[in-house]
């Protein structure tokens, strides 16, 4: 069999529970529910850390934010710890690779988006092997005007006309194009920066707003009136923002099927192209969103609107298409599944499994017990009293804080909203402790040591740079 191509795309911010085909009678997303009915559903697939550049840094190499070292948004991976990364192995196997959009592993200024020095990642070993084509730019969620540009080799801005989505699609209509007449496999990714908050009605084409006029939105089932205790400026709510929360929704619902349009159009340009067929595609998602639900919005918790996301799966003849696996996917097992996949080595760097044999229904096939999850500070700046870990398996997650070493036990299957703890339930005391000793021994097997935000600051990082993680621990601090 030839090489099959790989292309992977993934939004930001789309939670699984806001799609058409979950069961969202808001959703306007046949086009994501079309490609959901000729794909394989892996329906338990999870964010292993609900935060936009730790789920990169896992992603790429296949590692668990201890061993990335990217325990915070904006701050700068250090590839020297890293010489064995996604794109590495398929160039090494003649492929081309290429990448289109948010990277978010290279910016060292918290908030300093739009200054080239913060958003321009030079060419070299910072793009962890995506030598060839790379159009992007570190991080930015205004899509229209002088906030939506991106780079290629040089610190020139080169701004994209209309909203970005829109013109980031015909860019990768464009690049899929020149890949597939170059005779060589390759791998795309293109990660598309919506449905992202700002949620304003500024930020997005008012088409699409008016889609959802007489859409009615209401708070969640399980929303709070409260912040959570645990929450982060970036989870917290003032009551100006919990009167807002129904636009934003609105808002980000209008987003979603701008996203669903783009991802219609990507399918039928690989129709066109004839790649429809002999690719692995794969769509996704980097985490979700909470709305209000446990008094929390944003992201970077266990809960299931934070951490579940779509992930489907599509390799014509390999691949079943039109059902479902409830395989406990998490992030750092996705590289080495596809490599698998791809009859590809392995990178001997990685924490995570390959789930090949059970994706393709082989009997006796391994499979996570589920997945190890992480929080390790605030959202991007270092600050203590937001850490948690939580292991999730295909009925129960179980989640402790590291602050006040509370616990949490939710049963998924029988209170999907998770508004039930169990953590204090006699009954369940042998499941709480099976759950818990399995999530122990997990971060034990790749030196997790479970510290505080202020402990990386102090110990692995300098002037926001990874100069050590539970991995590279012995390595000299680099200049």
């Amino acid at each position: 069999m030839d090489k099959p191509n790989l292309i992977y795309l993934f939004a930001d911010q789309l939670r699984y529970s806001s799609l058409g085909y979950t069961g969202d009678r808001r959703a306007q997303t046949p086009h994501i529910d079309r490609f959901h009915g000729e794909s394989l559903d892996l329906c338990n697939a999870v964010s292993g850390h609900p935060v936009c550049a730790p789920y990169r840094a896992s992603l790429f190499t296949g590692k668990y934010t201890t061993s990335t070292g990217m325990v915070i948004n904006e701050i700068r991976l250090n590839p020297d710890h890293h010489r064995r990364c996604f794109a590495h192995i398929l160039n090494e196997n003649g492929y081309e690779c290429a990448y289109l959009g948010k990277w978010h592993l290279w910016a060292a200024q918290l908030g300093n988006h739009y200054d080239p020095e913060n958003s321009f990642v030079p060419p070299g070993k910072d793009r962890l092997g995506f030598d060839n084509y790379f159009a992007h730019y570190n991080f930015h969620h205004n899509y229209y005007g002088a906030a939506a540009y991106y780079h290629l080799d040089t610190k020139e801005k080169i701004y994209t006309p209309g909203y970005e989505p829109d013109a980031q699609t015909d860019m990768a209509i464009a690049q899929l194009e020149r890949l597939n007449a170059g005779g060589k496999p390759f791998a795309f990714f293109l990660s598309l920066g919506t449905p992202h908050d700002p949620w304003v009605h500024e930020n997005v084409p008012g088409s699409y707003l008016e889609r959802f006029r007489d859409t009615d939105f209401s708070l969640p089932e399980n929303y709070l009136p409260e912040n959570d205790p645990h929450a982060d400026a970036w989870a917290r709510l003032n009551e100006r923002e919990r009167k807002e929360l129904v636009s934003w929704m609105r808002v980000y619902y209008a987003m979603t099927a701008n996203l669903d349009d783009n991802i219609g159009r990507l399918m039928e340009a690989l129709k066109r192209m004839g790649l429809y067929d002999n690719s692995i595609v794969v769509f996704t998602s980097d985490h979700g969103e909470l709305f209000g639900a446990h008094g929390r919005r944003a992201k970077n918790i266990f809960y299931e609107e934070a951490v579940r996301v779509p992930f489907l799966m599509r390799w014509k003849g390999v691949i079943k298409e039109g059902v479902s696996s409830d395989v406990c996917l998490n992030t750092v097992d996705i590289m080495p599944t596809l490599l698998s996949l791809m009859d590809l080595p392995a990178s001997g760097e990685a924490e995570g499994m390959s789930v090949k044999d059970a994706l393709l229904g082989k009997p006796g096939a391994a499979e996570p017990e589920g997945a190890l999850m992480m929080g390790t500070g605030a959202t991007a700046i270092f600050e203590d009293g937001r850490e948690w870990r939580a292991f999730r398996t295909k009925q129960y997650t179980y989640a402790t804080y590291l602050s006040d070493k509370s616990e949490l036990l939710f049963d998924n299957l029988a209170d999907p909203l998770q508004m039930k703890n169990l953590a204090g339930d006699s009954a369940y005391e042998g499941i709480k402790a099976d759950l818990r000793n399995k999530m122990l021994a997990r971060m034990g097997g790749i030196n997790d040591t479970f510290e505080p935000c202020s402990w990386y600051e102090k110990n692995w990082i300098k002037d926001r740079f990874i100069l050590r993680t539970a991995t590279a621990g012995q390595e000299k601090p680099q200049p």
